[in-house]
């Protein structure tokens, strides 16, 4: 495993009820995230995940604990405009990060903010809407665009930064099938053949069958952490974190329960099929 990227380290973060009572959402948590990784987190409502996910690239600063990106400590006033650049957090709805007239512009919008010089930007931007499979749409008007387009629009202008980590809170939440089904191929792409770390928050266990790592929260806490093989043997308890088994492999230990010897790690329907064959 490559070096981590990012370390929190005895992180721990309280939401403020009513002005008086303190909410614990992350307790004591550390966890080292390791370069080129895909790493998804999982849990119940409530368990730390989008609370976590914005102390990564220092939206939210810890009560107590540090957390590193790069070497940069979160902490510090002068690190947050390259942790921001090192770190890309693309959210559940993404209409809220669309703010141009066209494709392209929108892409372009943060790096014209920062000053970089027109040719750049163009290459830049070109090379994103390449990456997410949008450059034949540039000049269209991002209204137009469908949920998973979109979703991959608000991807591409947080690549045009240049991201070494790319964070993602429910990015299939608001998806149809078709959509879910692009913008979770391209974010397999950016990993696996751009080397971009990945950071995937979901509900969708079926979404977390091809990382690296899965790491369970419970009530700020991390409850495990394992391949996808290993949370998906029947070993932890999923329905009493409010969670419930993707589709194979649930299907595998029902088989198995049942007397048939089907062997652990069946994750997708393909190795099912090859066994029972």
């Amino acid at each position: 495993m490559n070096s981590p990227i990012i370390e929190t380290i005895q992180l721990s973060y309280d939401y403020s009820l009513d002005g008086e009572k303190e909410i614990r959402a992350l307790d004591n948590l550390s966890l080292k995230i390791c370069e080129g990784e895909y790493l998804c987190l999982i849990g119940p409502n409530g368990s730390g995940k989008s609370t976590l996910a914005r102390h990564l690239n220092a939206l939210l600063l810890p009560a107590a604990g540090d957390v590193y990106v790069d070497g940069l400590l979160t902490a510090l006033e002068e690190n947050r405009w390259e942790i921001r650049r090192r770190v890309g957090l693309v959210f559940q709805n993404p209409d809220n990060q669309i703010v141009a007239t066209t494709v392209e512009e929108d892409v372009a919008f943060g790096l014209e903010n920062l000053g970089i010089a027109p040719p750049i930007i163009l290459q830049r931007v070109a090379e994103a809407l390449e990456l997410v499979g949008l450059k034949s749409l540039a000049q269209h008007a991002p209204h137009l665009l469908s949920g998973g387009q979109k979703q991959r629009l608000a991807i591409a202008g947080v690549l045009a930064m240049r991201p070494r980590c790319l964070v993602l809170d429910e990015p299939t939440a608001m998806l149809d099938p078709r959509g879910r089904r692009e913008v979770l191929a391209t974010i397999r792409m950016l990993n696996r053949q751009e080397r971009v770390t990945v950071v995937h928050i979901t509900h969708f266990m079926e979404e977390t069958l091809e990382a690296d790592r899965i790491i369970v929260l419970d009530r700020g806490r991390i409850a495990c952490s394992g391949s996808p093989a290993e949370i998906f043997s029947g070993k932890l308890d999923l329905e009493a974190l409010g969670m419930d088994m993707p589709p194979i492999p649930a299907l595998a230990m029902a088989l198995r329960e049942g007397g048939l010897a089907v062997p652990q790690g069946i994750l997708h329907v393909d190795q099912l099929v090859e066994f029972l064959c």
